[in-house]
Parts: structure tokens; C-alpha cells; sequence
């Protein structure tokens, strides 16, 4: 048999090659993919997709989600006792407590009553006036003595007072009147409560207003 020559064998060779490299590459095309090279995307192994639990928030499958509240939702005890903001005009009862006498000083718990279904807060002084039959203003508005008020949180039917005081008219001899009523306006509010005034004489002039408030505070008096 004669020896096929080194260039024909090459020819052959080169052929097979490209029939091959034609084969591939019609059998990529039926599968659907190019038979230009593309990139490789890793993922890595700990990017899990998002996953939402209604009212906590947003958590993965593998690690519990940050900042999730524990307990206290909507409808628990707890969260059905929390404030739901400073107590209105509307919600208050105001009442005077009997007089507490003392180094010539005449001193009132003014009460405020939370009358409402629900929590509420008062924080600061009462606005406070003495008022004749008409409506008209006697004296000037008490004055606040200095404190450092707290906030006080009254649930349904608890109370905060704070003492109205002044001299004693017959001891301080200043100019007086007999109201017909004390209007109380509970902090932050515009509309005052009304409470029938029945202890008599009270001071309306004088250097400084002569009568004098406090600050609120949890119960009903001292």
C-alpha cells in the first residue's frame, strides 16, 4: 500500500475538524444557546431571597429578622393600657376640695377627674379665675408657683389636683369679692370647666396677684 504524504494527511485532518466544530455547533443551536461564549454569574450561597412576615418586618430564610418587637402587638393588655394623649375639657370633671387653713393661707385642691374611656395625660398648671354671676373676671389670672411639672397619666376615673391658695382676706386686707364660681381650664386646653364657688370672700387686688396655683399632680389632694 503507498504512503499517504504529511499534506494530505493534514487536509484531512483539518477537515474532520471543521465537520466536527459544524456538528457542535447546530446541536447548541436546537438546545436553545449561543455559540458565542458568555460570562459566568456565581451567587453566593448565603443570598437568599427576601421573604415578609406580616407586622415583623422583613427576615430571610436563615436569619431572623432585626429588630422585631417581642410580644407587644396590637390587642395586648400592654398595648391596649398605653396613653393616647394629653386629657381634653370634655373628658375632665373639676371639683374644689374642702379649704385646709393654715398660717393665715387659705388653701384648695382643684381636681381634675378623667371621665372619659380611655387613658389620657395632664402635664403643667390648671388655668384658674374666679368668675361673678355674669361671667365677668374678678382679679387678675393666679399666679403659677415655679415647679418642675411631671406628667401625670390618669385612667378612667382617676384624678389630679393642684392647690389654689391665698391669703386670708381679713389678714392681708386686700380688696375682695365674692365669686360666683372658679373657671378651670385644664393644661393646653382653651375651654374651662365651671365649679360652684361656696367658700366666700376672696382676694382681687393687691401688689402681686394675690391668689396662686400650683402644679399637677397625681391624686386628690395633700
Amino acid at each position: 500500500m503507498a504512503n499517504t504524504s504529511q499534506p494530505v494527511r493534514r487536509t484531512a485532518l483539518l477537515a474532520s475538524g471543521v465537520a466536527l466544530l459544524g456538528l457542535l455547533s447546530a446541536c447548541g443551536a436546537e438546545n436553545g444557546t449561543s455559540g458565542t461564549p458568555q460570562p459566568s454569574v456565581s451567587t453566593p450561597a448565603t443570598a437568599t431571597a427576601p421573604r415578609t412576615e406580616t407586622g415583623r418586618g422583613t427576615a430571610t430564610d436563615s436569619a431572623p429578622a432585626v429588630g422585631t418587637a417581642p410580644g407587644d402587638t396590637a390587642g395586648s393588655a400592654s398595648a391596649s393600657a398605653r396613653t393616647d394623649g394629653r386629657c381634653h375639657t370634655s373628658e375632665l370633671r373639676a371639683t374644689v376640695g374642702r379649704v385646709d387653713p393654715g398660717a393665715g393661707q387659705r388653701n384648695f385642691p382643684v381636681v381634675l377627674t378623667n371621665t372619659a374611656d380611655r387613658t389620657c395625660t395632664l402635664y403643667g398648671h390648671p388655668g384658674a379665675a374666679f368668675v361673678d354671676a355674669s361671667g365677668k373676671q374678678l382679679g387678675p389670672d393666679p399666679r403659677r408657683v415655679p415647679a418642675s411639672p411631671r406628667t401625670v397619666t390618669l385612667t378612667p376615673g382617676e384624678s389630679a389636683w393642684a392647690g389654689l391658695s391665698f391669703s386670708s382676706p381679713e389678714i392681708s386686707g386686700a380688696p375682695t369679692a365674692t365669686p360666683a364660681a372658679l373657671l378651670v381650664t385644664p393644661p393646653d386646653e382653651h375651654d374651662p370647666l365651671t365649679v360652684r364657688w361656696t367658700a366666700g370672700e376672696v382676694p382681687v387686688g393687691g401688689g402681686e396677684p394675690p391668689v396662686s396655683v400650683t402644679a399637677l399632680e397625681a391624686g386628690t389632694g395633700p
